[in-house]
Parts: structure tokens; sequence; C-alpha cells
């Protein structure tokens, strides 16, 4: 049996993440899908500070990211968990209103995995999030 793949998500949008979990429950996926409101808050998620630890912040496979969220943006965030030996190794996808070539470039020469705008309505991310589980769930090999 293939071991679940644990989806952590960064927006500081509450509805943009109910939408981003009904998609999910649309599409059948059964992943484990986390959800943190900020760049300093997934950090401490991921090095296990303020409150989280193994127990409760299960290591995500693979990150969307929002650009623009309080205390600490998504390209902040993003040069962080690259710079880092055993962060880097998580994919990261942009997920996010942004369609600025500013922020698409300055994320791909970070090292973002991939760029995605959000669709404005709950069916064409209903599509997109169909298309982001086949490629990422059933296609790409991700790292153990």
């Amino acid at each position: 049996m293939e071991k679940e793949i644990v989806v952590l998500m960064a927006d500081d949008d509450a509805d943009d993440k109910l939408m981003a979990q009904e998609a999910f429950a649309e599409n059948k996926l059964a992943n484990d899908l986390q959800f943190v409101s900020d760049g300093k808050e997934l950090l401490d998620y991921l090095t296990f500070r303020n409150g989280y630890s193994p127990e409760n912040a299960p290591k995500p496979d693979i990150i969307l990211l929002d650009i623009n969220m309080p205390k600490m943006s998504g390209i902040q965030v993003l040069e962080k968990i690259k710079q880092d030996p055993e962060l880097k190794k998580i994919p990261v996808i942009m997920l996010t209103t942004s369609d600025a070539d500013e922020d698409i470039v300055a994320t791909y020469d970070l090292g973002v995995n991939s760029f995605i705008t959000k669709p404005v309505t709950f069916e064409k991310l209903v599509e997109v999030i169909a298309n982001f589980s086949q490629y990422w769930f059933k296609i790409v090999r991700l790292p153990k």
C-alpha cells in the first residue's frame, strides 16, 4: 500500500482554504490536507516550533503556497525553504491569485516547482485540482 501524500497549504484567506478543501473532496482525494495561515506559521510547522511537533505536523510531501500573506510573503518563505538542505527537497507549488510576470520569474528563480494562478470560480478550481492531483499524485515520483 502506498503512503498517503500529505499536502500542506499556506494561505491566509479562509475562503480559499475552504474552497481548496471542497475541491479536493469533489475530486474524491482523501489526502491529508493541512493548513497554515502565513509564511511564518509555515516555517514553524516545517521546523516544529511554536506548538508544532511531529505528532501534529506531519511532514508534507507537497506545499501549496500563496504569495500574498501576512508576516512573511510566499516569496520570502520559498527562499527560506529552498535554502534549507532538508526542506528544499519538498516540492513547492505556488497557488496564488497573482499572475504578475515578476512573481512568476522570482519564484522560478528561487526554485519553485510549479506556478498556478488560482482560478476565480469553484468549478475551475475543481478542474485545476484534478489536473494537479493527476500529475503530482499519479505521475510524479516524490522524494521519501
